[in-house]
């Protein structure tokens, strides 16, 4: 085998390593390395251009399981906290542990620097707590209203919304972690191809659709500036936050119209 094929070799391996990536780090799953996969950052871009392909999946679990626990003949509101549940578990509470800790340090008026040693602390604060149980109540209430399609949508749209969060320009708020790893990794193009892939094919939702993922990727955004302005940029806890903030914004809307 010539040099040039073994440099090209990885090359080639970049969109399936993306999509290992995507699912070690956005699921339960150990979708394990293969020969080749040396290089994380190598793959950054392509995982989180896979996300929204994992939010699916993981939307679709959690809709089945809400879909069983209906025909079993549970009650809309534990049928829909299960579901809840069910996308947790499959993430590993990873984005709600990322939410509690965003909640935190944009809650302590500390400078950036000390708001981002906060934020990596193992325990969970006030803001966190109350942010996290908050949010939680809204999904689950919301998603007693929509039902499963709607549950399956709006955790979809959360991970959008964070491959749109990860698009060149938005800085990592550290240099190192998940935030260093993806931050700035899809290109703008990409990212707003996806967002708009997503909004149109909500159309087949209803009239109430697209509306619902727009205002989940406006309110992932909105949380994406905000940490950029407070803490200098994006972390792992800070993209697990835009996730849940627009998974929430989207099933409201849903709920709402």
């Amino acid at each position: 085998m010539t040099r040039t094929a073994l440099t090209r070799t990885p090359h080639r391996a970049d969109v399936p390593s993306g999509l290992r990536l995507a699912v070690t780090l956005l699921t339960i799953v150990p979708a394990g390395r293969r020969h080749g996969d040396d290089d994380p950052r190598a793959a950054a871009g392509p995982a989180m251009v896979w996300a929204p392909l994992v939010g699916l999946l993981v939307g679709g679990a959690a809709a089945g399981v809400m879909a069983l626990s209906d025909l079993v003949g549970h009650p809309p509101p534990l049928a829909a906290g299960l579901g809840v549940t069910a996308a947790a578990v499959l993430t590993r509470g990873l984005h709600l542990d990322g939410l509690a800790d965003t909640a935190d340090g944009l809650g302590t008026r500390r400078p950036a620097a000390e708001a981002l040693v906060v934020m990596r602390a193992g325990d969970v604060g006030p803001f966190g707590v109350v942010t996290l149980v908050l949010v939680l109540l809204v999904q689950v209430a919301a998603a007693t209203e929509t039902g499963p399609l709607g549950l399956l949508a709006a955790v979809t749209v959360g991970r959008v919304a964070m491959t749109v969060a990860c698009r060149r320009g938005v800085p990592p708020a550290r240099t190192d972690g998940l935030g260093a790893l993806v931050a700035s990794s899809v290109p703008p193009v990409v990212a707003a191809v996806i967002a708009l892939a997503a909004v149109v094919a909500a159309v087949a939702l209803g009239p109430v659709g697209p509306f619902a993922v727009l205002g989940g990727l406006v309110a992932g955004e909105l949380v994406t500036r905000r940490c950029v302005r407070r803490l200098g940029g994006v972390t792992g806890d800070v993209l697990g936050a835009v996730c849940e903030v627009a998974v929430a914004t989207a099933l409201v809307i849903f709920a709402a119209i």
